[in-house]
């Protein structure tokens, strides 16, 4: 395989005429100049200079060698730029994966910040509840929901986002909606609605709270979305109990109180791929993540 520095040195030899102007051209000395037209002549097989006077002319080889010199590194060139921009972020494209409270709450600030200051790279978005076991088929960054302590395994580092604590949502008119909080046993006699589909973290996390407050959740209604609940909700169906970050727009008439002994907190962390931690796009995406849950944090009773 062709040297490119050498083709680069021995292009300059035949643009300048000899290897003293090239040396000059290029900051090099003679000698070294001089040296790679040599390994270049013998890793090619072909005589590219003779004699001209004191300096030097390319023979037919040597001029067919250059023209081909120069396509190839112009083509050099191209690709060193496009690396450039993808080591910038100025090109390429980035993967993330959210679950649907985050998407509603959080994406729309974060793509508009990752869209606004790396226009020419992708977004790929996935709605994903878990995040998968094989590390081949994560993305480059997912939005999870897991268990305190949780090790997302080799090639991938967890950022913790937020700490979000379930809420009872109601209706204005319920007696335990004037409260401040609401112990979780005083809801043991309501008529509650579902709101997961899923047997996931969220789900289990609620009824080991439960199971600690001495019941298990009465669920009258299963619904397979926050909105959806909390529409049966605002229809007087019953109440919902879900994290805090999915009761931030709640319909008219509704009441999010707080739940404590014990309060139920699911952790929220950014998994993120190794191989993609310092390009520019995926560091602004947790910057923008860590902005968009700080105000939910500062917001949190307690």
């Amino acid at each position: 395989m062709l040297d490119a520095h050498r083709l680069r040195v021995f292009r300059s030899v035949v643009a300048s005429g000899s290897v003293a102007a090239a040396a000059d051209n290029l900051g090099y000395t003679p000698s070294a100049v001089s040296q790679h037209v040599t390994a270049l002549a013998r890793e090619t097989g072909l005589t590219l200079f003779e004699r001209s006077g004191r300096g030097l002319r390319p023979t037919a080889a040597g001029f067919v060698l250059a023209e081909q010199a120069d396509a190839v590194l112009a083509r050099l060139g191209e690709a060193e730029a496009v690396v450039a921009d993808l080591r910038a972020g100025r090109t390429g494209a980035m993967s993330l994966a959210y679950f649907p409270s985050v998407g509603a709450a959080w994406l729309p600030h974060v793509v508009r910040r990752l869209t606004g200051e790396f226009p020419g790279v992708r977004l790929d978005l996935a709605l994903r509840e878990f995040l998968p076991d094989d590390p081949a088929q994560r993305v480059d960054v997912q939005v999870a929901v897991e268990r305190p302590g949780f090790d997302p395994g080799s090639g991938f580092a967890a950022h913790h986002l937020l700490d979000d604590p379930y809420v009872a949502v109601l209706q204005d008119d319920h007696p335990l909606a004037v409260r401040d909080e609401v112990e979780l046993a005083e809801l043991a006699g309501e008529r509650w609605v579902d709101n997961d589909a899923y047997d996931g973290w969220c789900r289990r996390n609620l009824i080991e709270a439960c199971s600690a407050a001495g019941f298990s959740p009465p669920f009258h209604v299963e619904a397979h979305d926050y909105p959806t609940a909390l529409s049966f909700v605002a229809a007087g169906i019953g109440l919902t109990v879900l994290p805090e970050l999915g009761a931030i727009q709640l319909p008219a008439g509704l009441r999010a109180v707080p739940i404590v002994r014990p309060t139920p907190v699911r952790t929220i962390l950014a998994v993120v791929r190794d191989a993609v931690a310092v390009s520019p796009p995926v560091l602004a995406a947790l910057d923008a993540l860590r902005a968009v849950a700080r105000p939910v944090v500062s917001a949190a009773p307690g």
